[in-house]
């Protein structure tokens, strides 16, 4: 059974060409998702969440992106913190059930990790965590690709701590939007994923208190389960994002084989190369979920894949979203001049599918995470 009702997707589906035409966020999906318990889908029942697996909410992020590629980016970085605390939680971790209540509750969480330049992602900092009396931080730096920037009410983040006893240490914590020192710049203008308005965010001594300090770790790479925690559950709610592009823009190049072709008078649905390209997309679809729900379930379920874990999140993120962009590439050949128009669905999911290039692991990335975890790291 669906969390999501059909009623409710094509009412956010109406709403997706307006949001992108004006670079708009996405506020009244955003209130639709919240009213259906959307925000608390992954939270415990008890903690007054609906109580969903990762494998059941991957398949509504889908059905959502299908919907709205730009709605269901968004609100799968709340997601993703609901996700990893639940992870965290039930394999006896409670330093982020806060995280649950506060997601049952209606708090809405975004992600400021990302810095421009800084690569390594999770494994070092730009921004400064100054320790303050009492255990808390204050965060000093910029963050880039905020998500939900006009609307999250709670800031999952990150900074290194250069002047305590033990340092250096990277500090996780959560700032809460009434916190001084926040700017949240108006400079979200890109080609796709134009509603997720994932601005730049200034932290200027933005206070974390002591009990949403939640890890202090050396720099580096990382055998803490908050680092592995958050590492799966991004890559594989963001494979199943661009996993619903890829399955709406097979069906929208399905639906365009009904039209009548002026040369032979057959419908383009008996073309050979149409049939052709429209296999191939489908065949490259179909191989994207059964290694989605595969690890979506191995979450689940708590398979130990050791230190392999991040060679297949990395590779099925990056699967997910090159499947997408080649389903998307297909489906507009088949489906011909109509989807060149910039107000055309196929138009904007090309542009849309663009973004999976940029989230981490990147291709690059990828693939040394992969050779690393078969080959070792390269020698000194």
């Amino acid at each position: 059974m669906s969390f999501l009702s059909d009623d409710l997707l094509a009412r956010v589906h109406a709403r997706a060409p307006g949001y992108d035409r004006d670079n708009a966020f996405f506020t009244d999906d955003l209130a639709e998702l919240t009213a259906a318990g959307y925000l608390a889908a992954l939270v415990p029942a008890e903690f007054g969440g609906a109580g969903l697996s990762l494998r059941d909410v991957v398949g509504e992020q889908a059905r959502l992106a299908r919907a709205a590629p730009a709605t269901a980016l968004a609100i799968g970085m709340h997601l993703i913190w609901t996700a990893v605390a639940k992870s965290l939680h039930e394999r006896g971790d409670a330093s982020l059930d806060f995280v649950l209540r506060d997601a049952a509750a209606g708090e809405l969480f975004a992600f400021a990790i990302s810095e421009a330049g800084n690569d390594l992602v999770l494994l070092a900092s730009s921004t400064v965590a100054a320790p303050l009396p009492g255990g808390g931080y204050a965060f000093t730096g910029t963050k880039v690709f905020t998500s939900l920037s006009p609307a999250w009410t709670r800031l999952g983040t990150f900074g290194l701590d250069t002047t305590s006893a033990d340092a250096p240490k990277l500090v996780h914590a959560v700032i809460t939007r009434d916190s001084p020192g926040i700017t949240v710049h108006d400079d979200w203008n890109t080609l796709g994923m134009r509603a997720t308005q994932s601005r730049t965010t200034t932290l200027d001594g933005a206070t974390a208190q002591a009990q949403r300090v939640y890890r202090r770790l050396d720099p580096g790479p990382s055998a803490d389960p908050l680092i592995l925690a958050i590492f799966t559950n991004f890559e594989i709610l963001i494979a199943a994002v661009y996993a619903g592009i890829g399955d709406r823009a097979l069906e929208l190049a399905v639906q365009a084989t009904a039209r009548v072709s002026r040369a032979t008078g057959a419908a383009k649905s008996q073309d050979p190369v149409i049939r052709t390209t429209i296999a191939r997309a489908a065949m490259t679809q179909d191989a994207v979920w059964p290694r989605l729900n595969a690890l979506a379930d191995d979450v689940d379920n708590r398979v130990d894949h050791g230190d392999q874990w991040f060679r297949k999140a990395a590779g099925l993120k990056l699967a997910a979203t090159q499947s997408a962009r080649n389903v998307v590439d297909d489906a507009i050949s088949a489906t011909g001049g109509a989807s060149f128009a910039a107000d055309s669905e196929l138009s904007r999911l090309y542009r849309d599918v663009l973004a999976g290039g940029f989230h981490p692991s990147t291709a690059d990335s990828a693939h040394q995470t992969v050779a690393t975890a078969l080959l070792g790291p390269i020698a000194d």
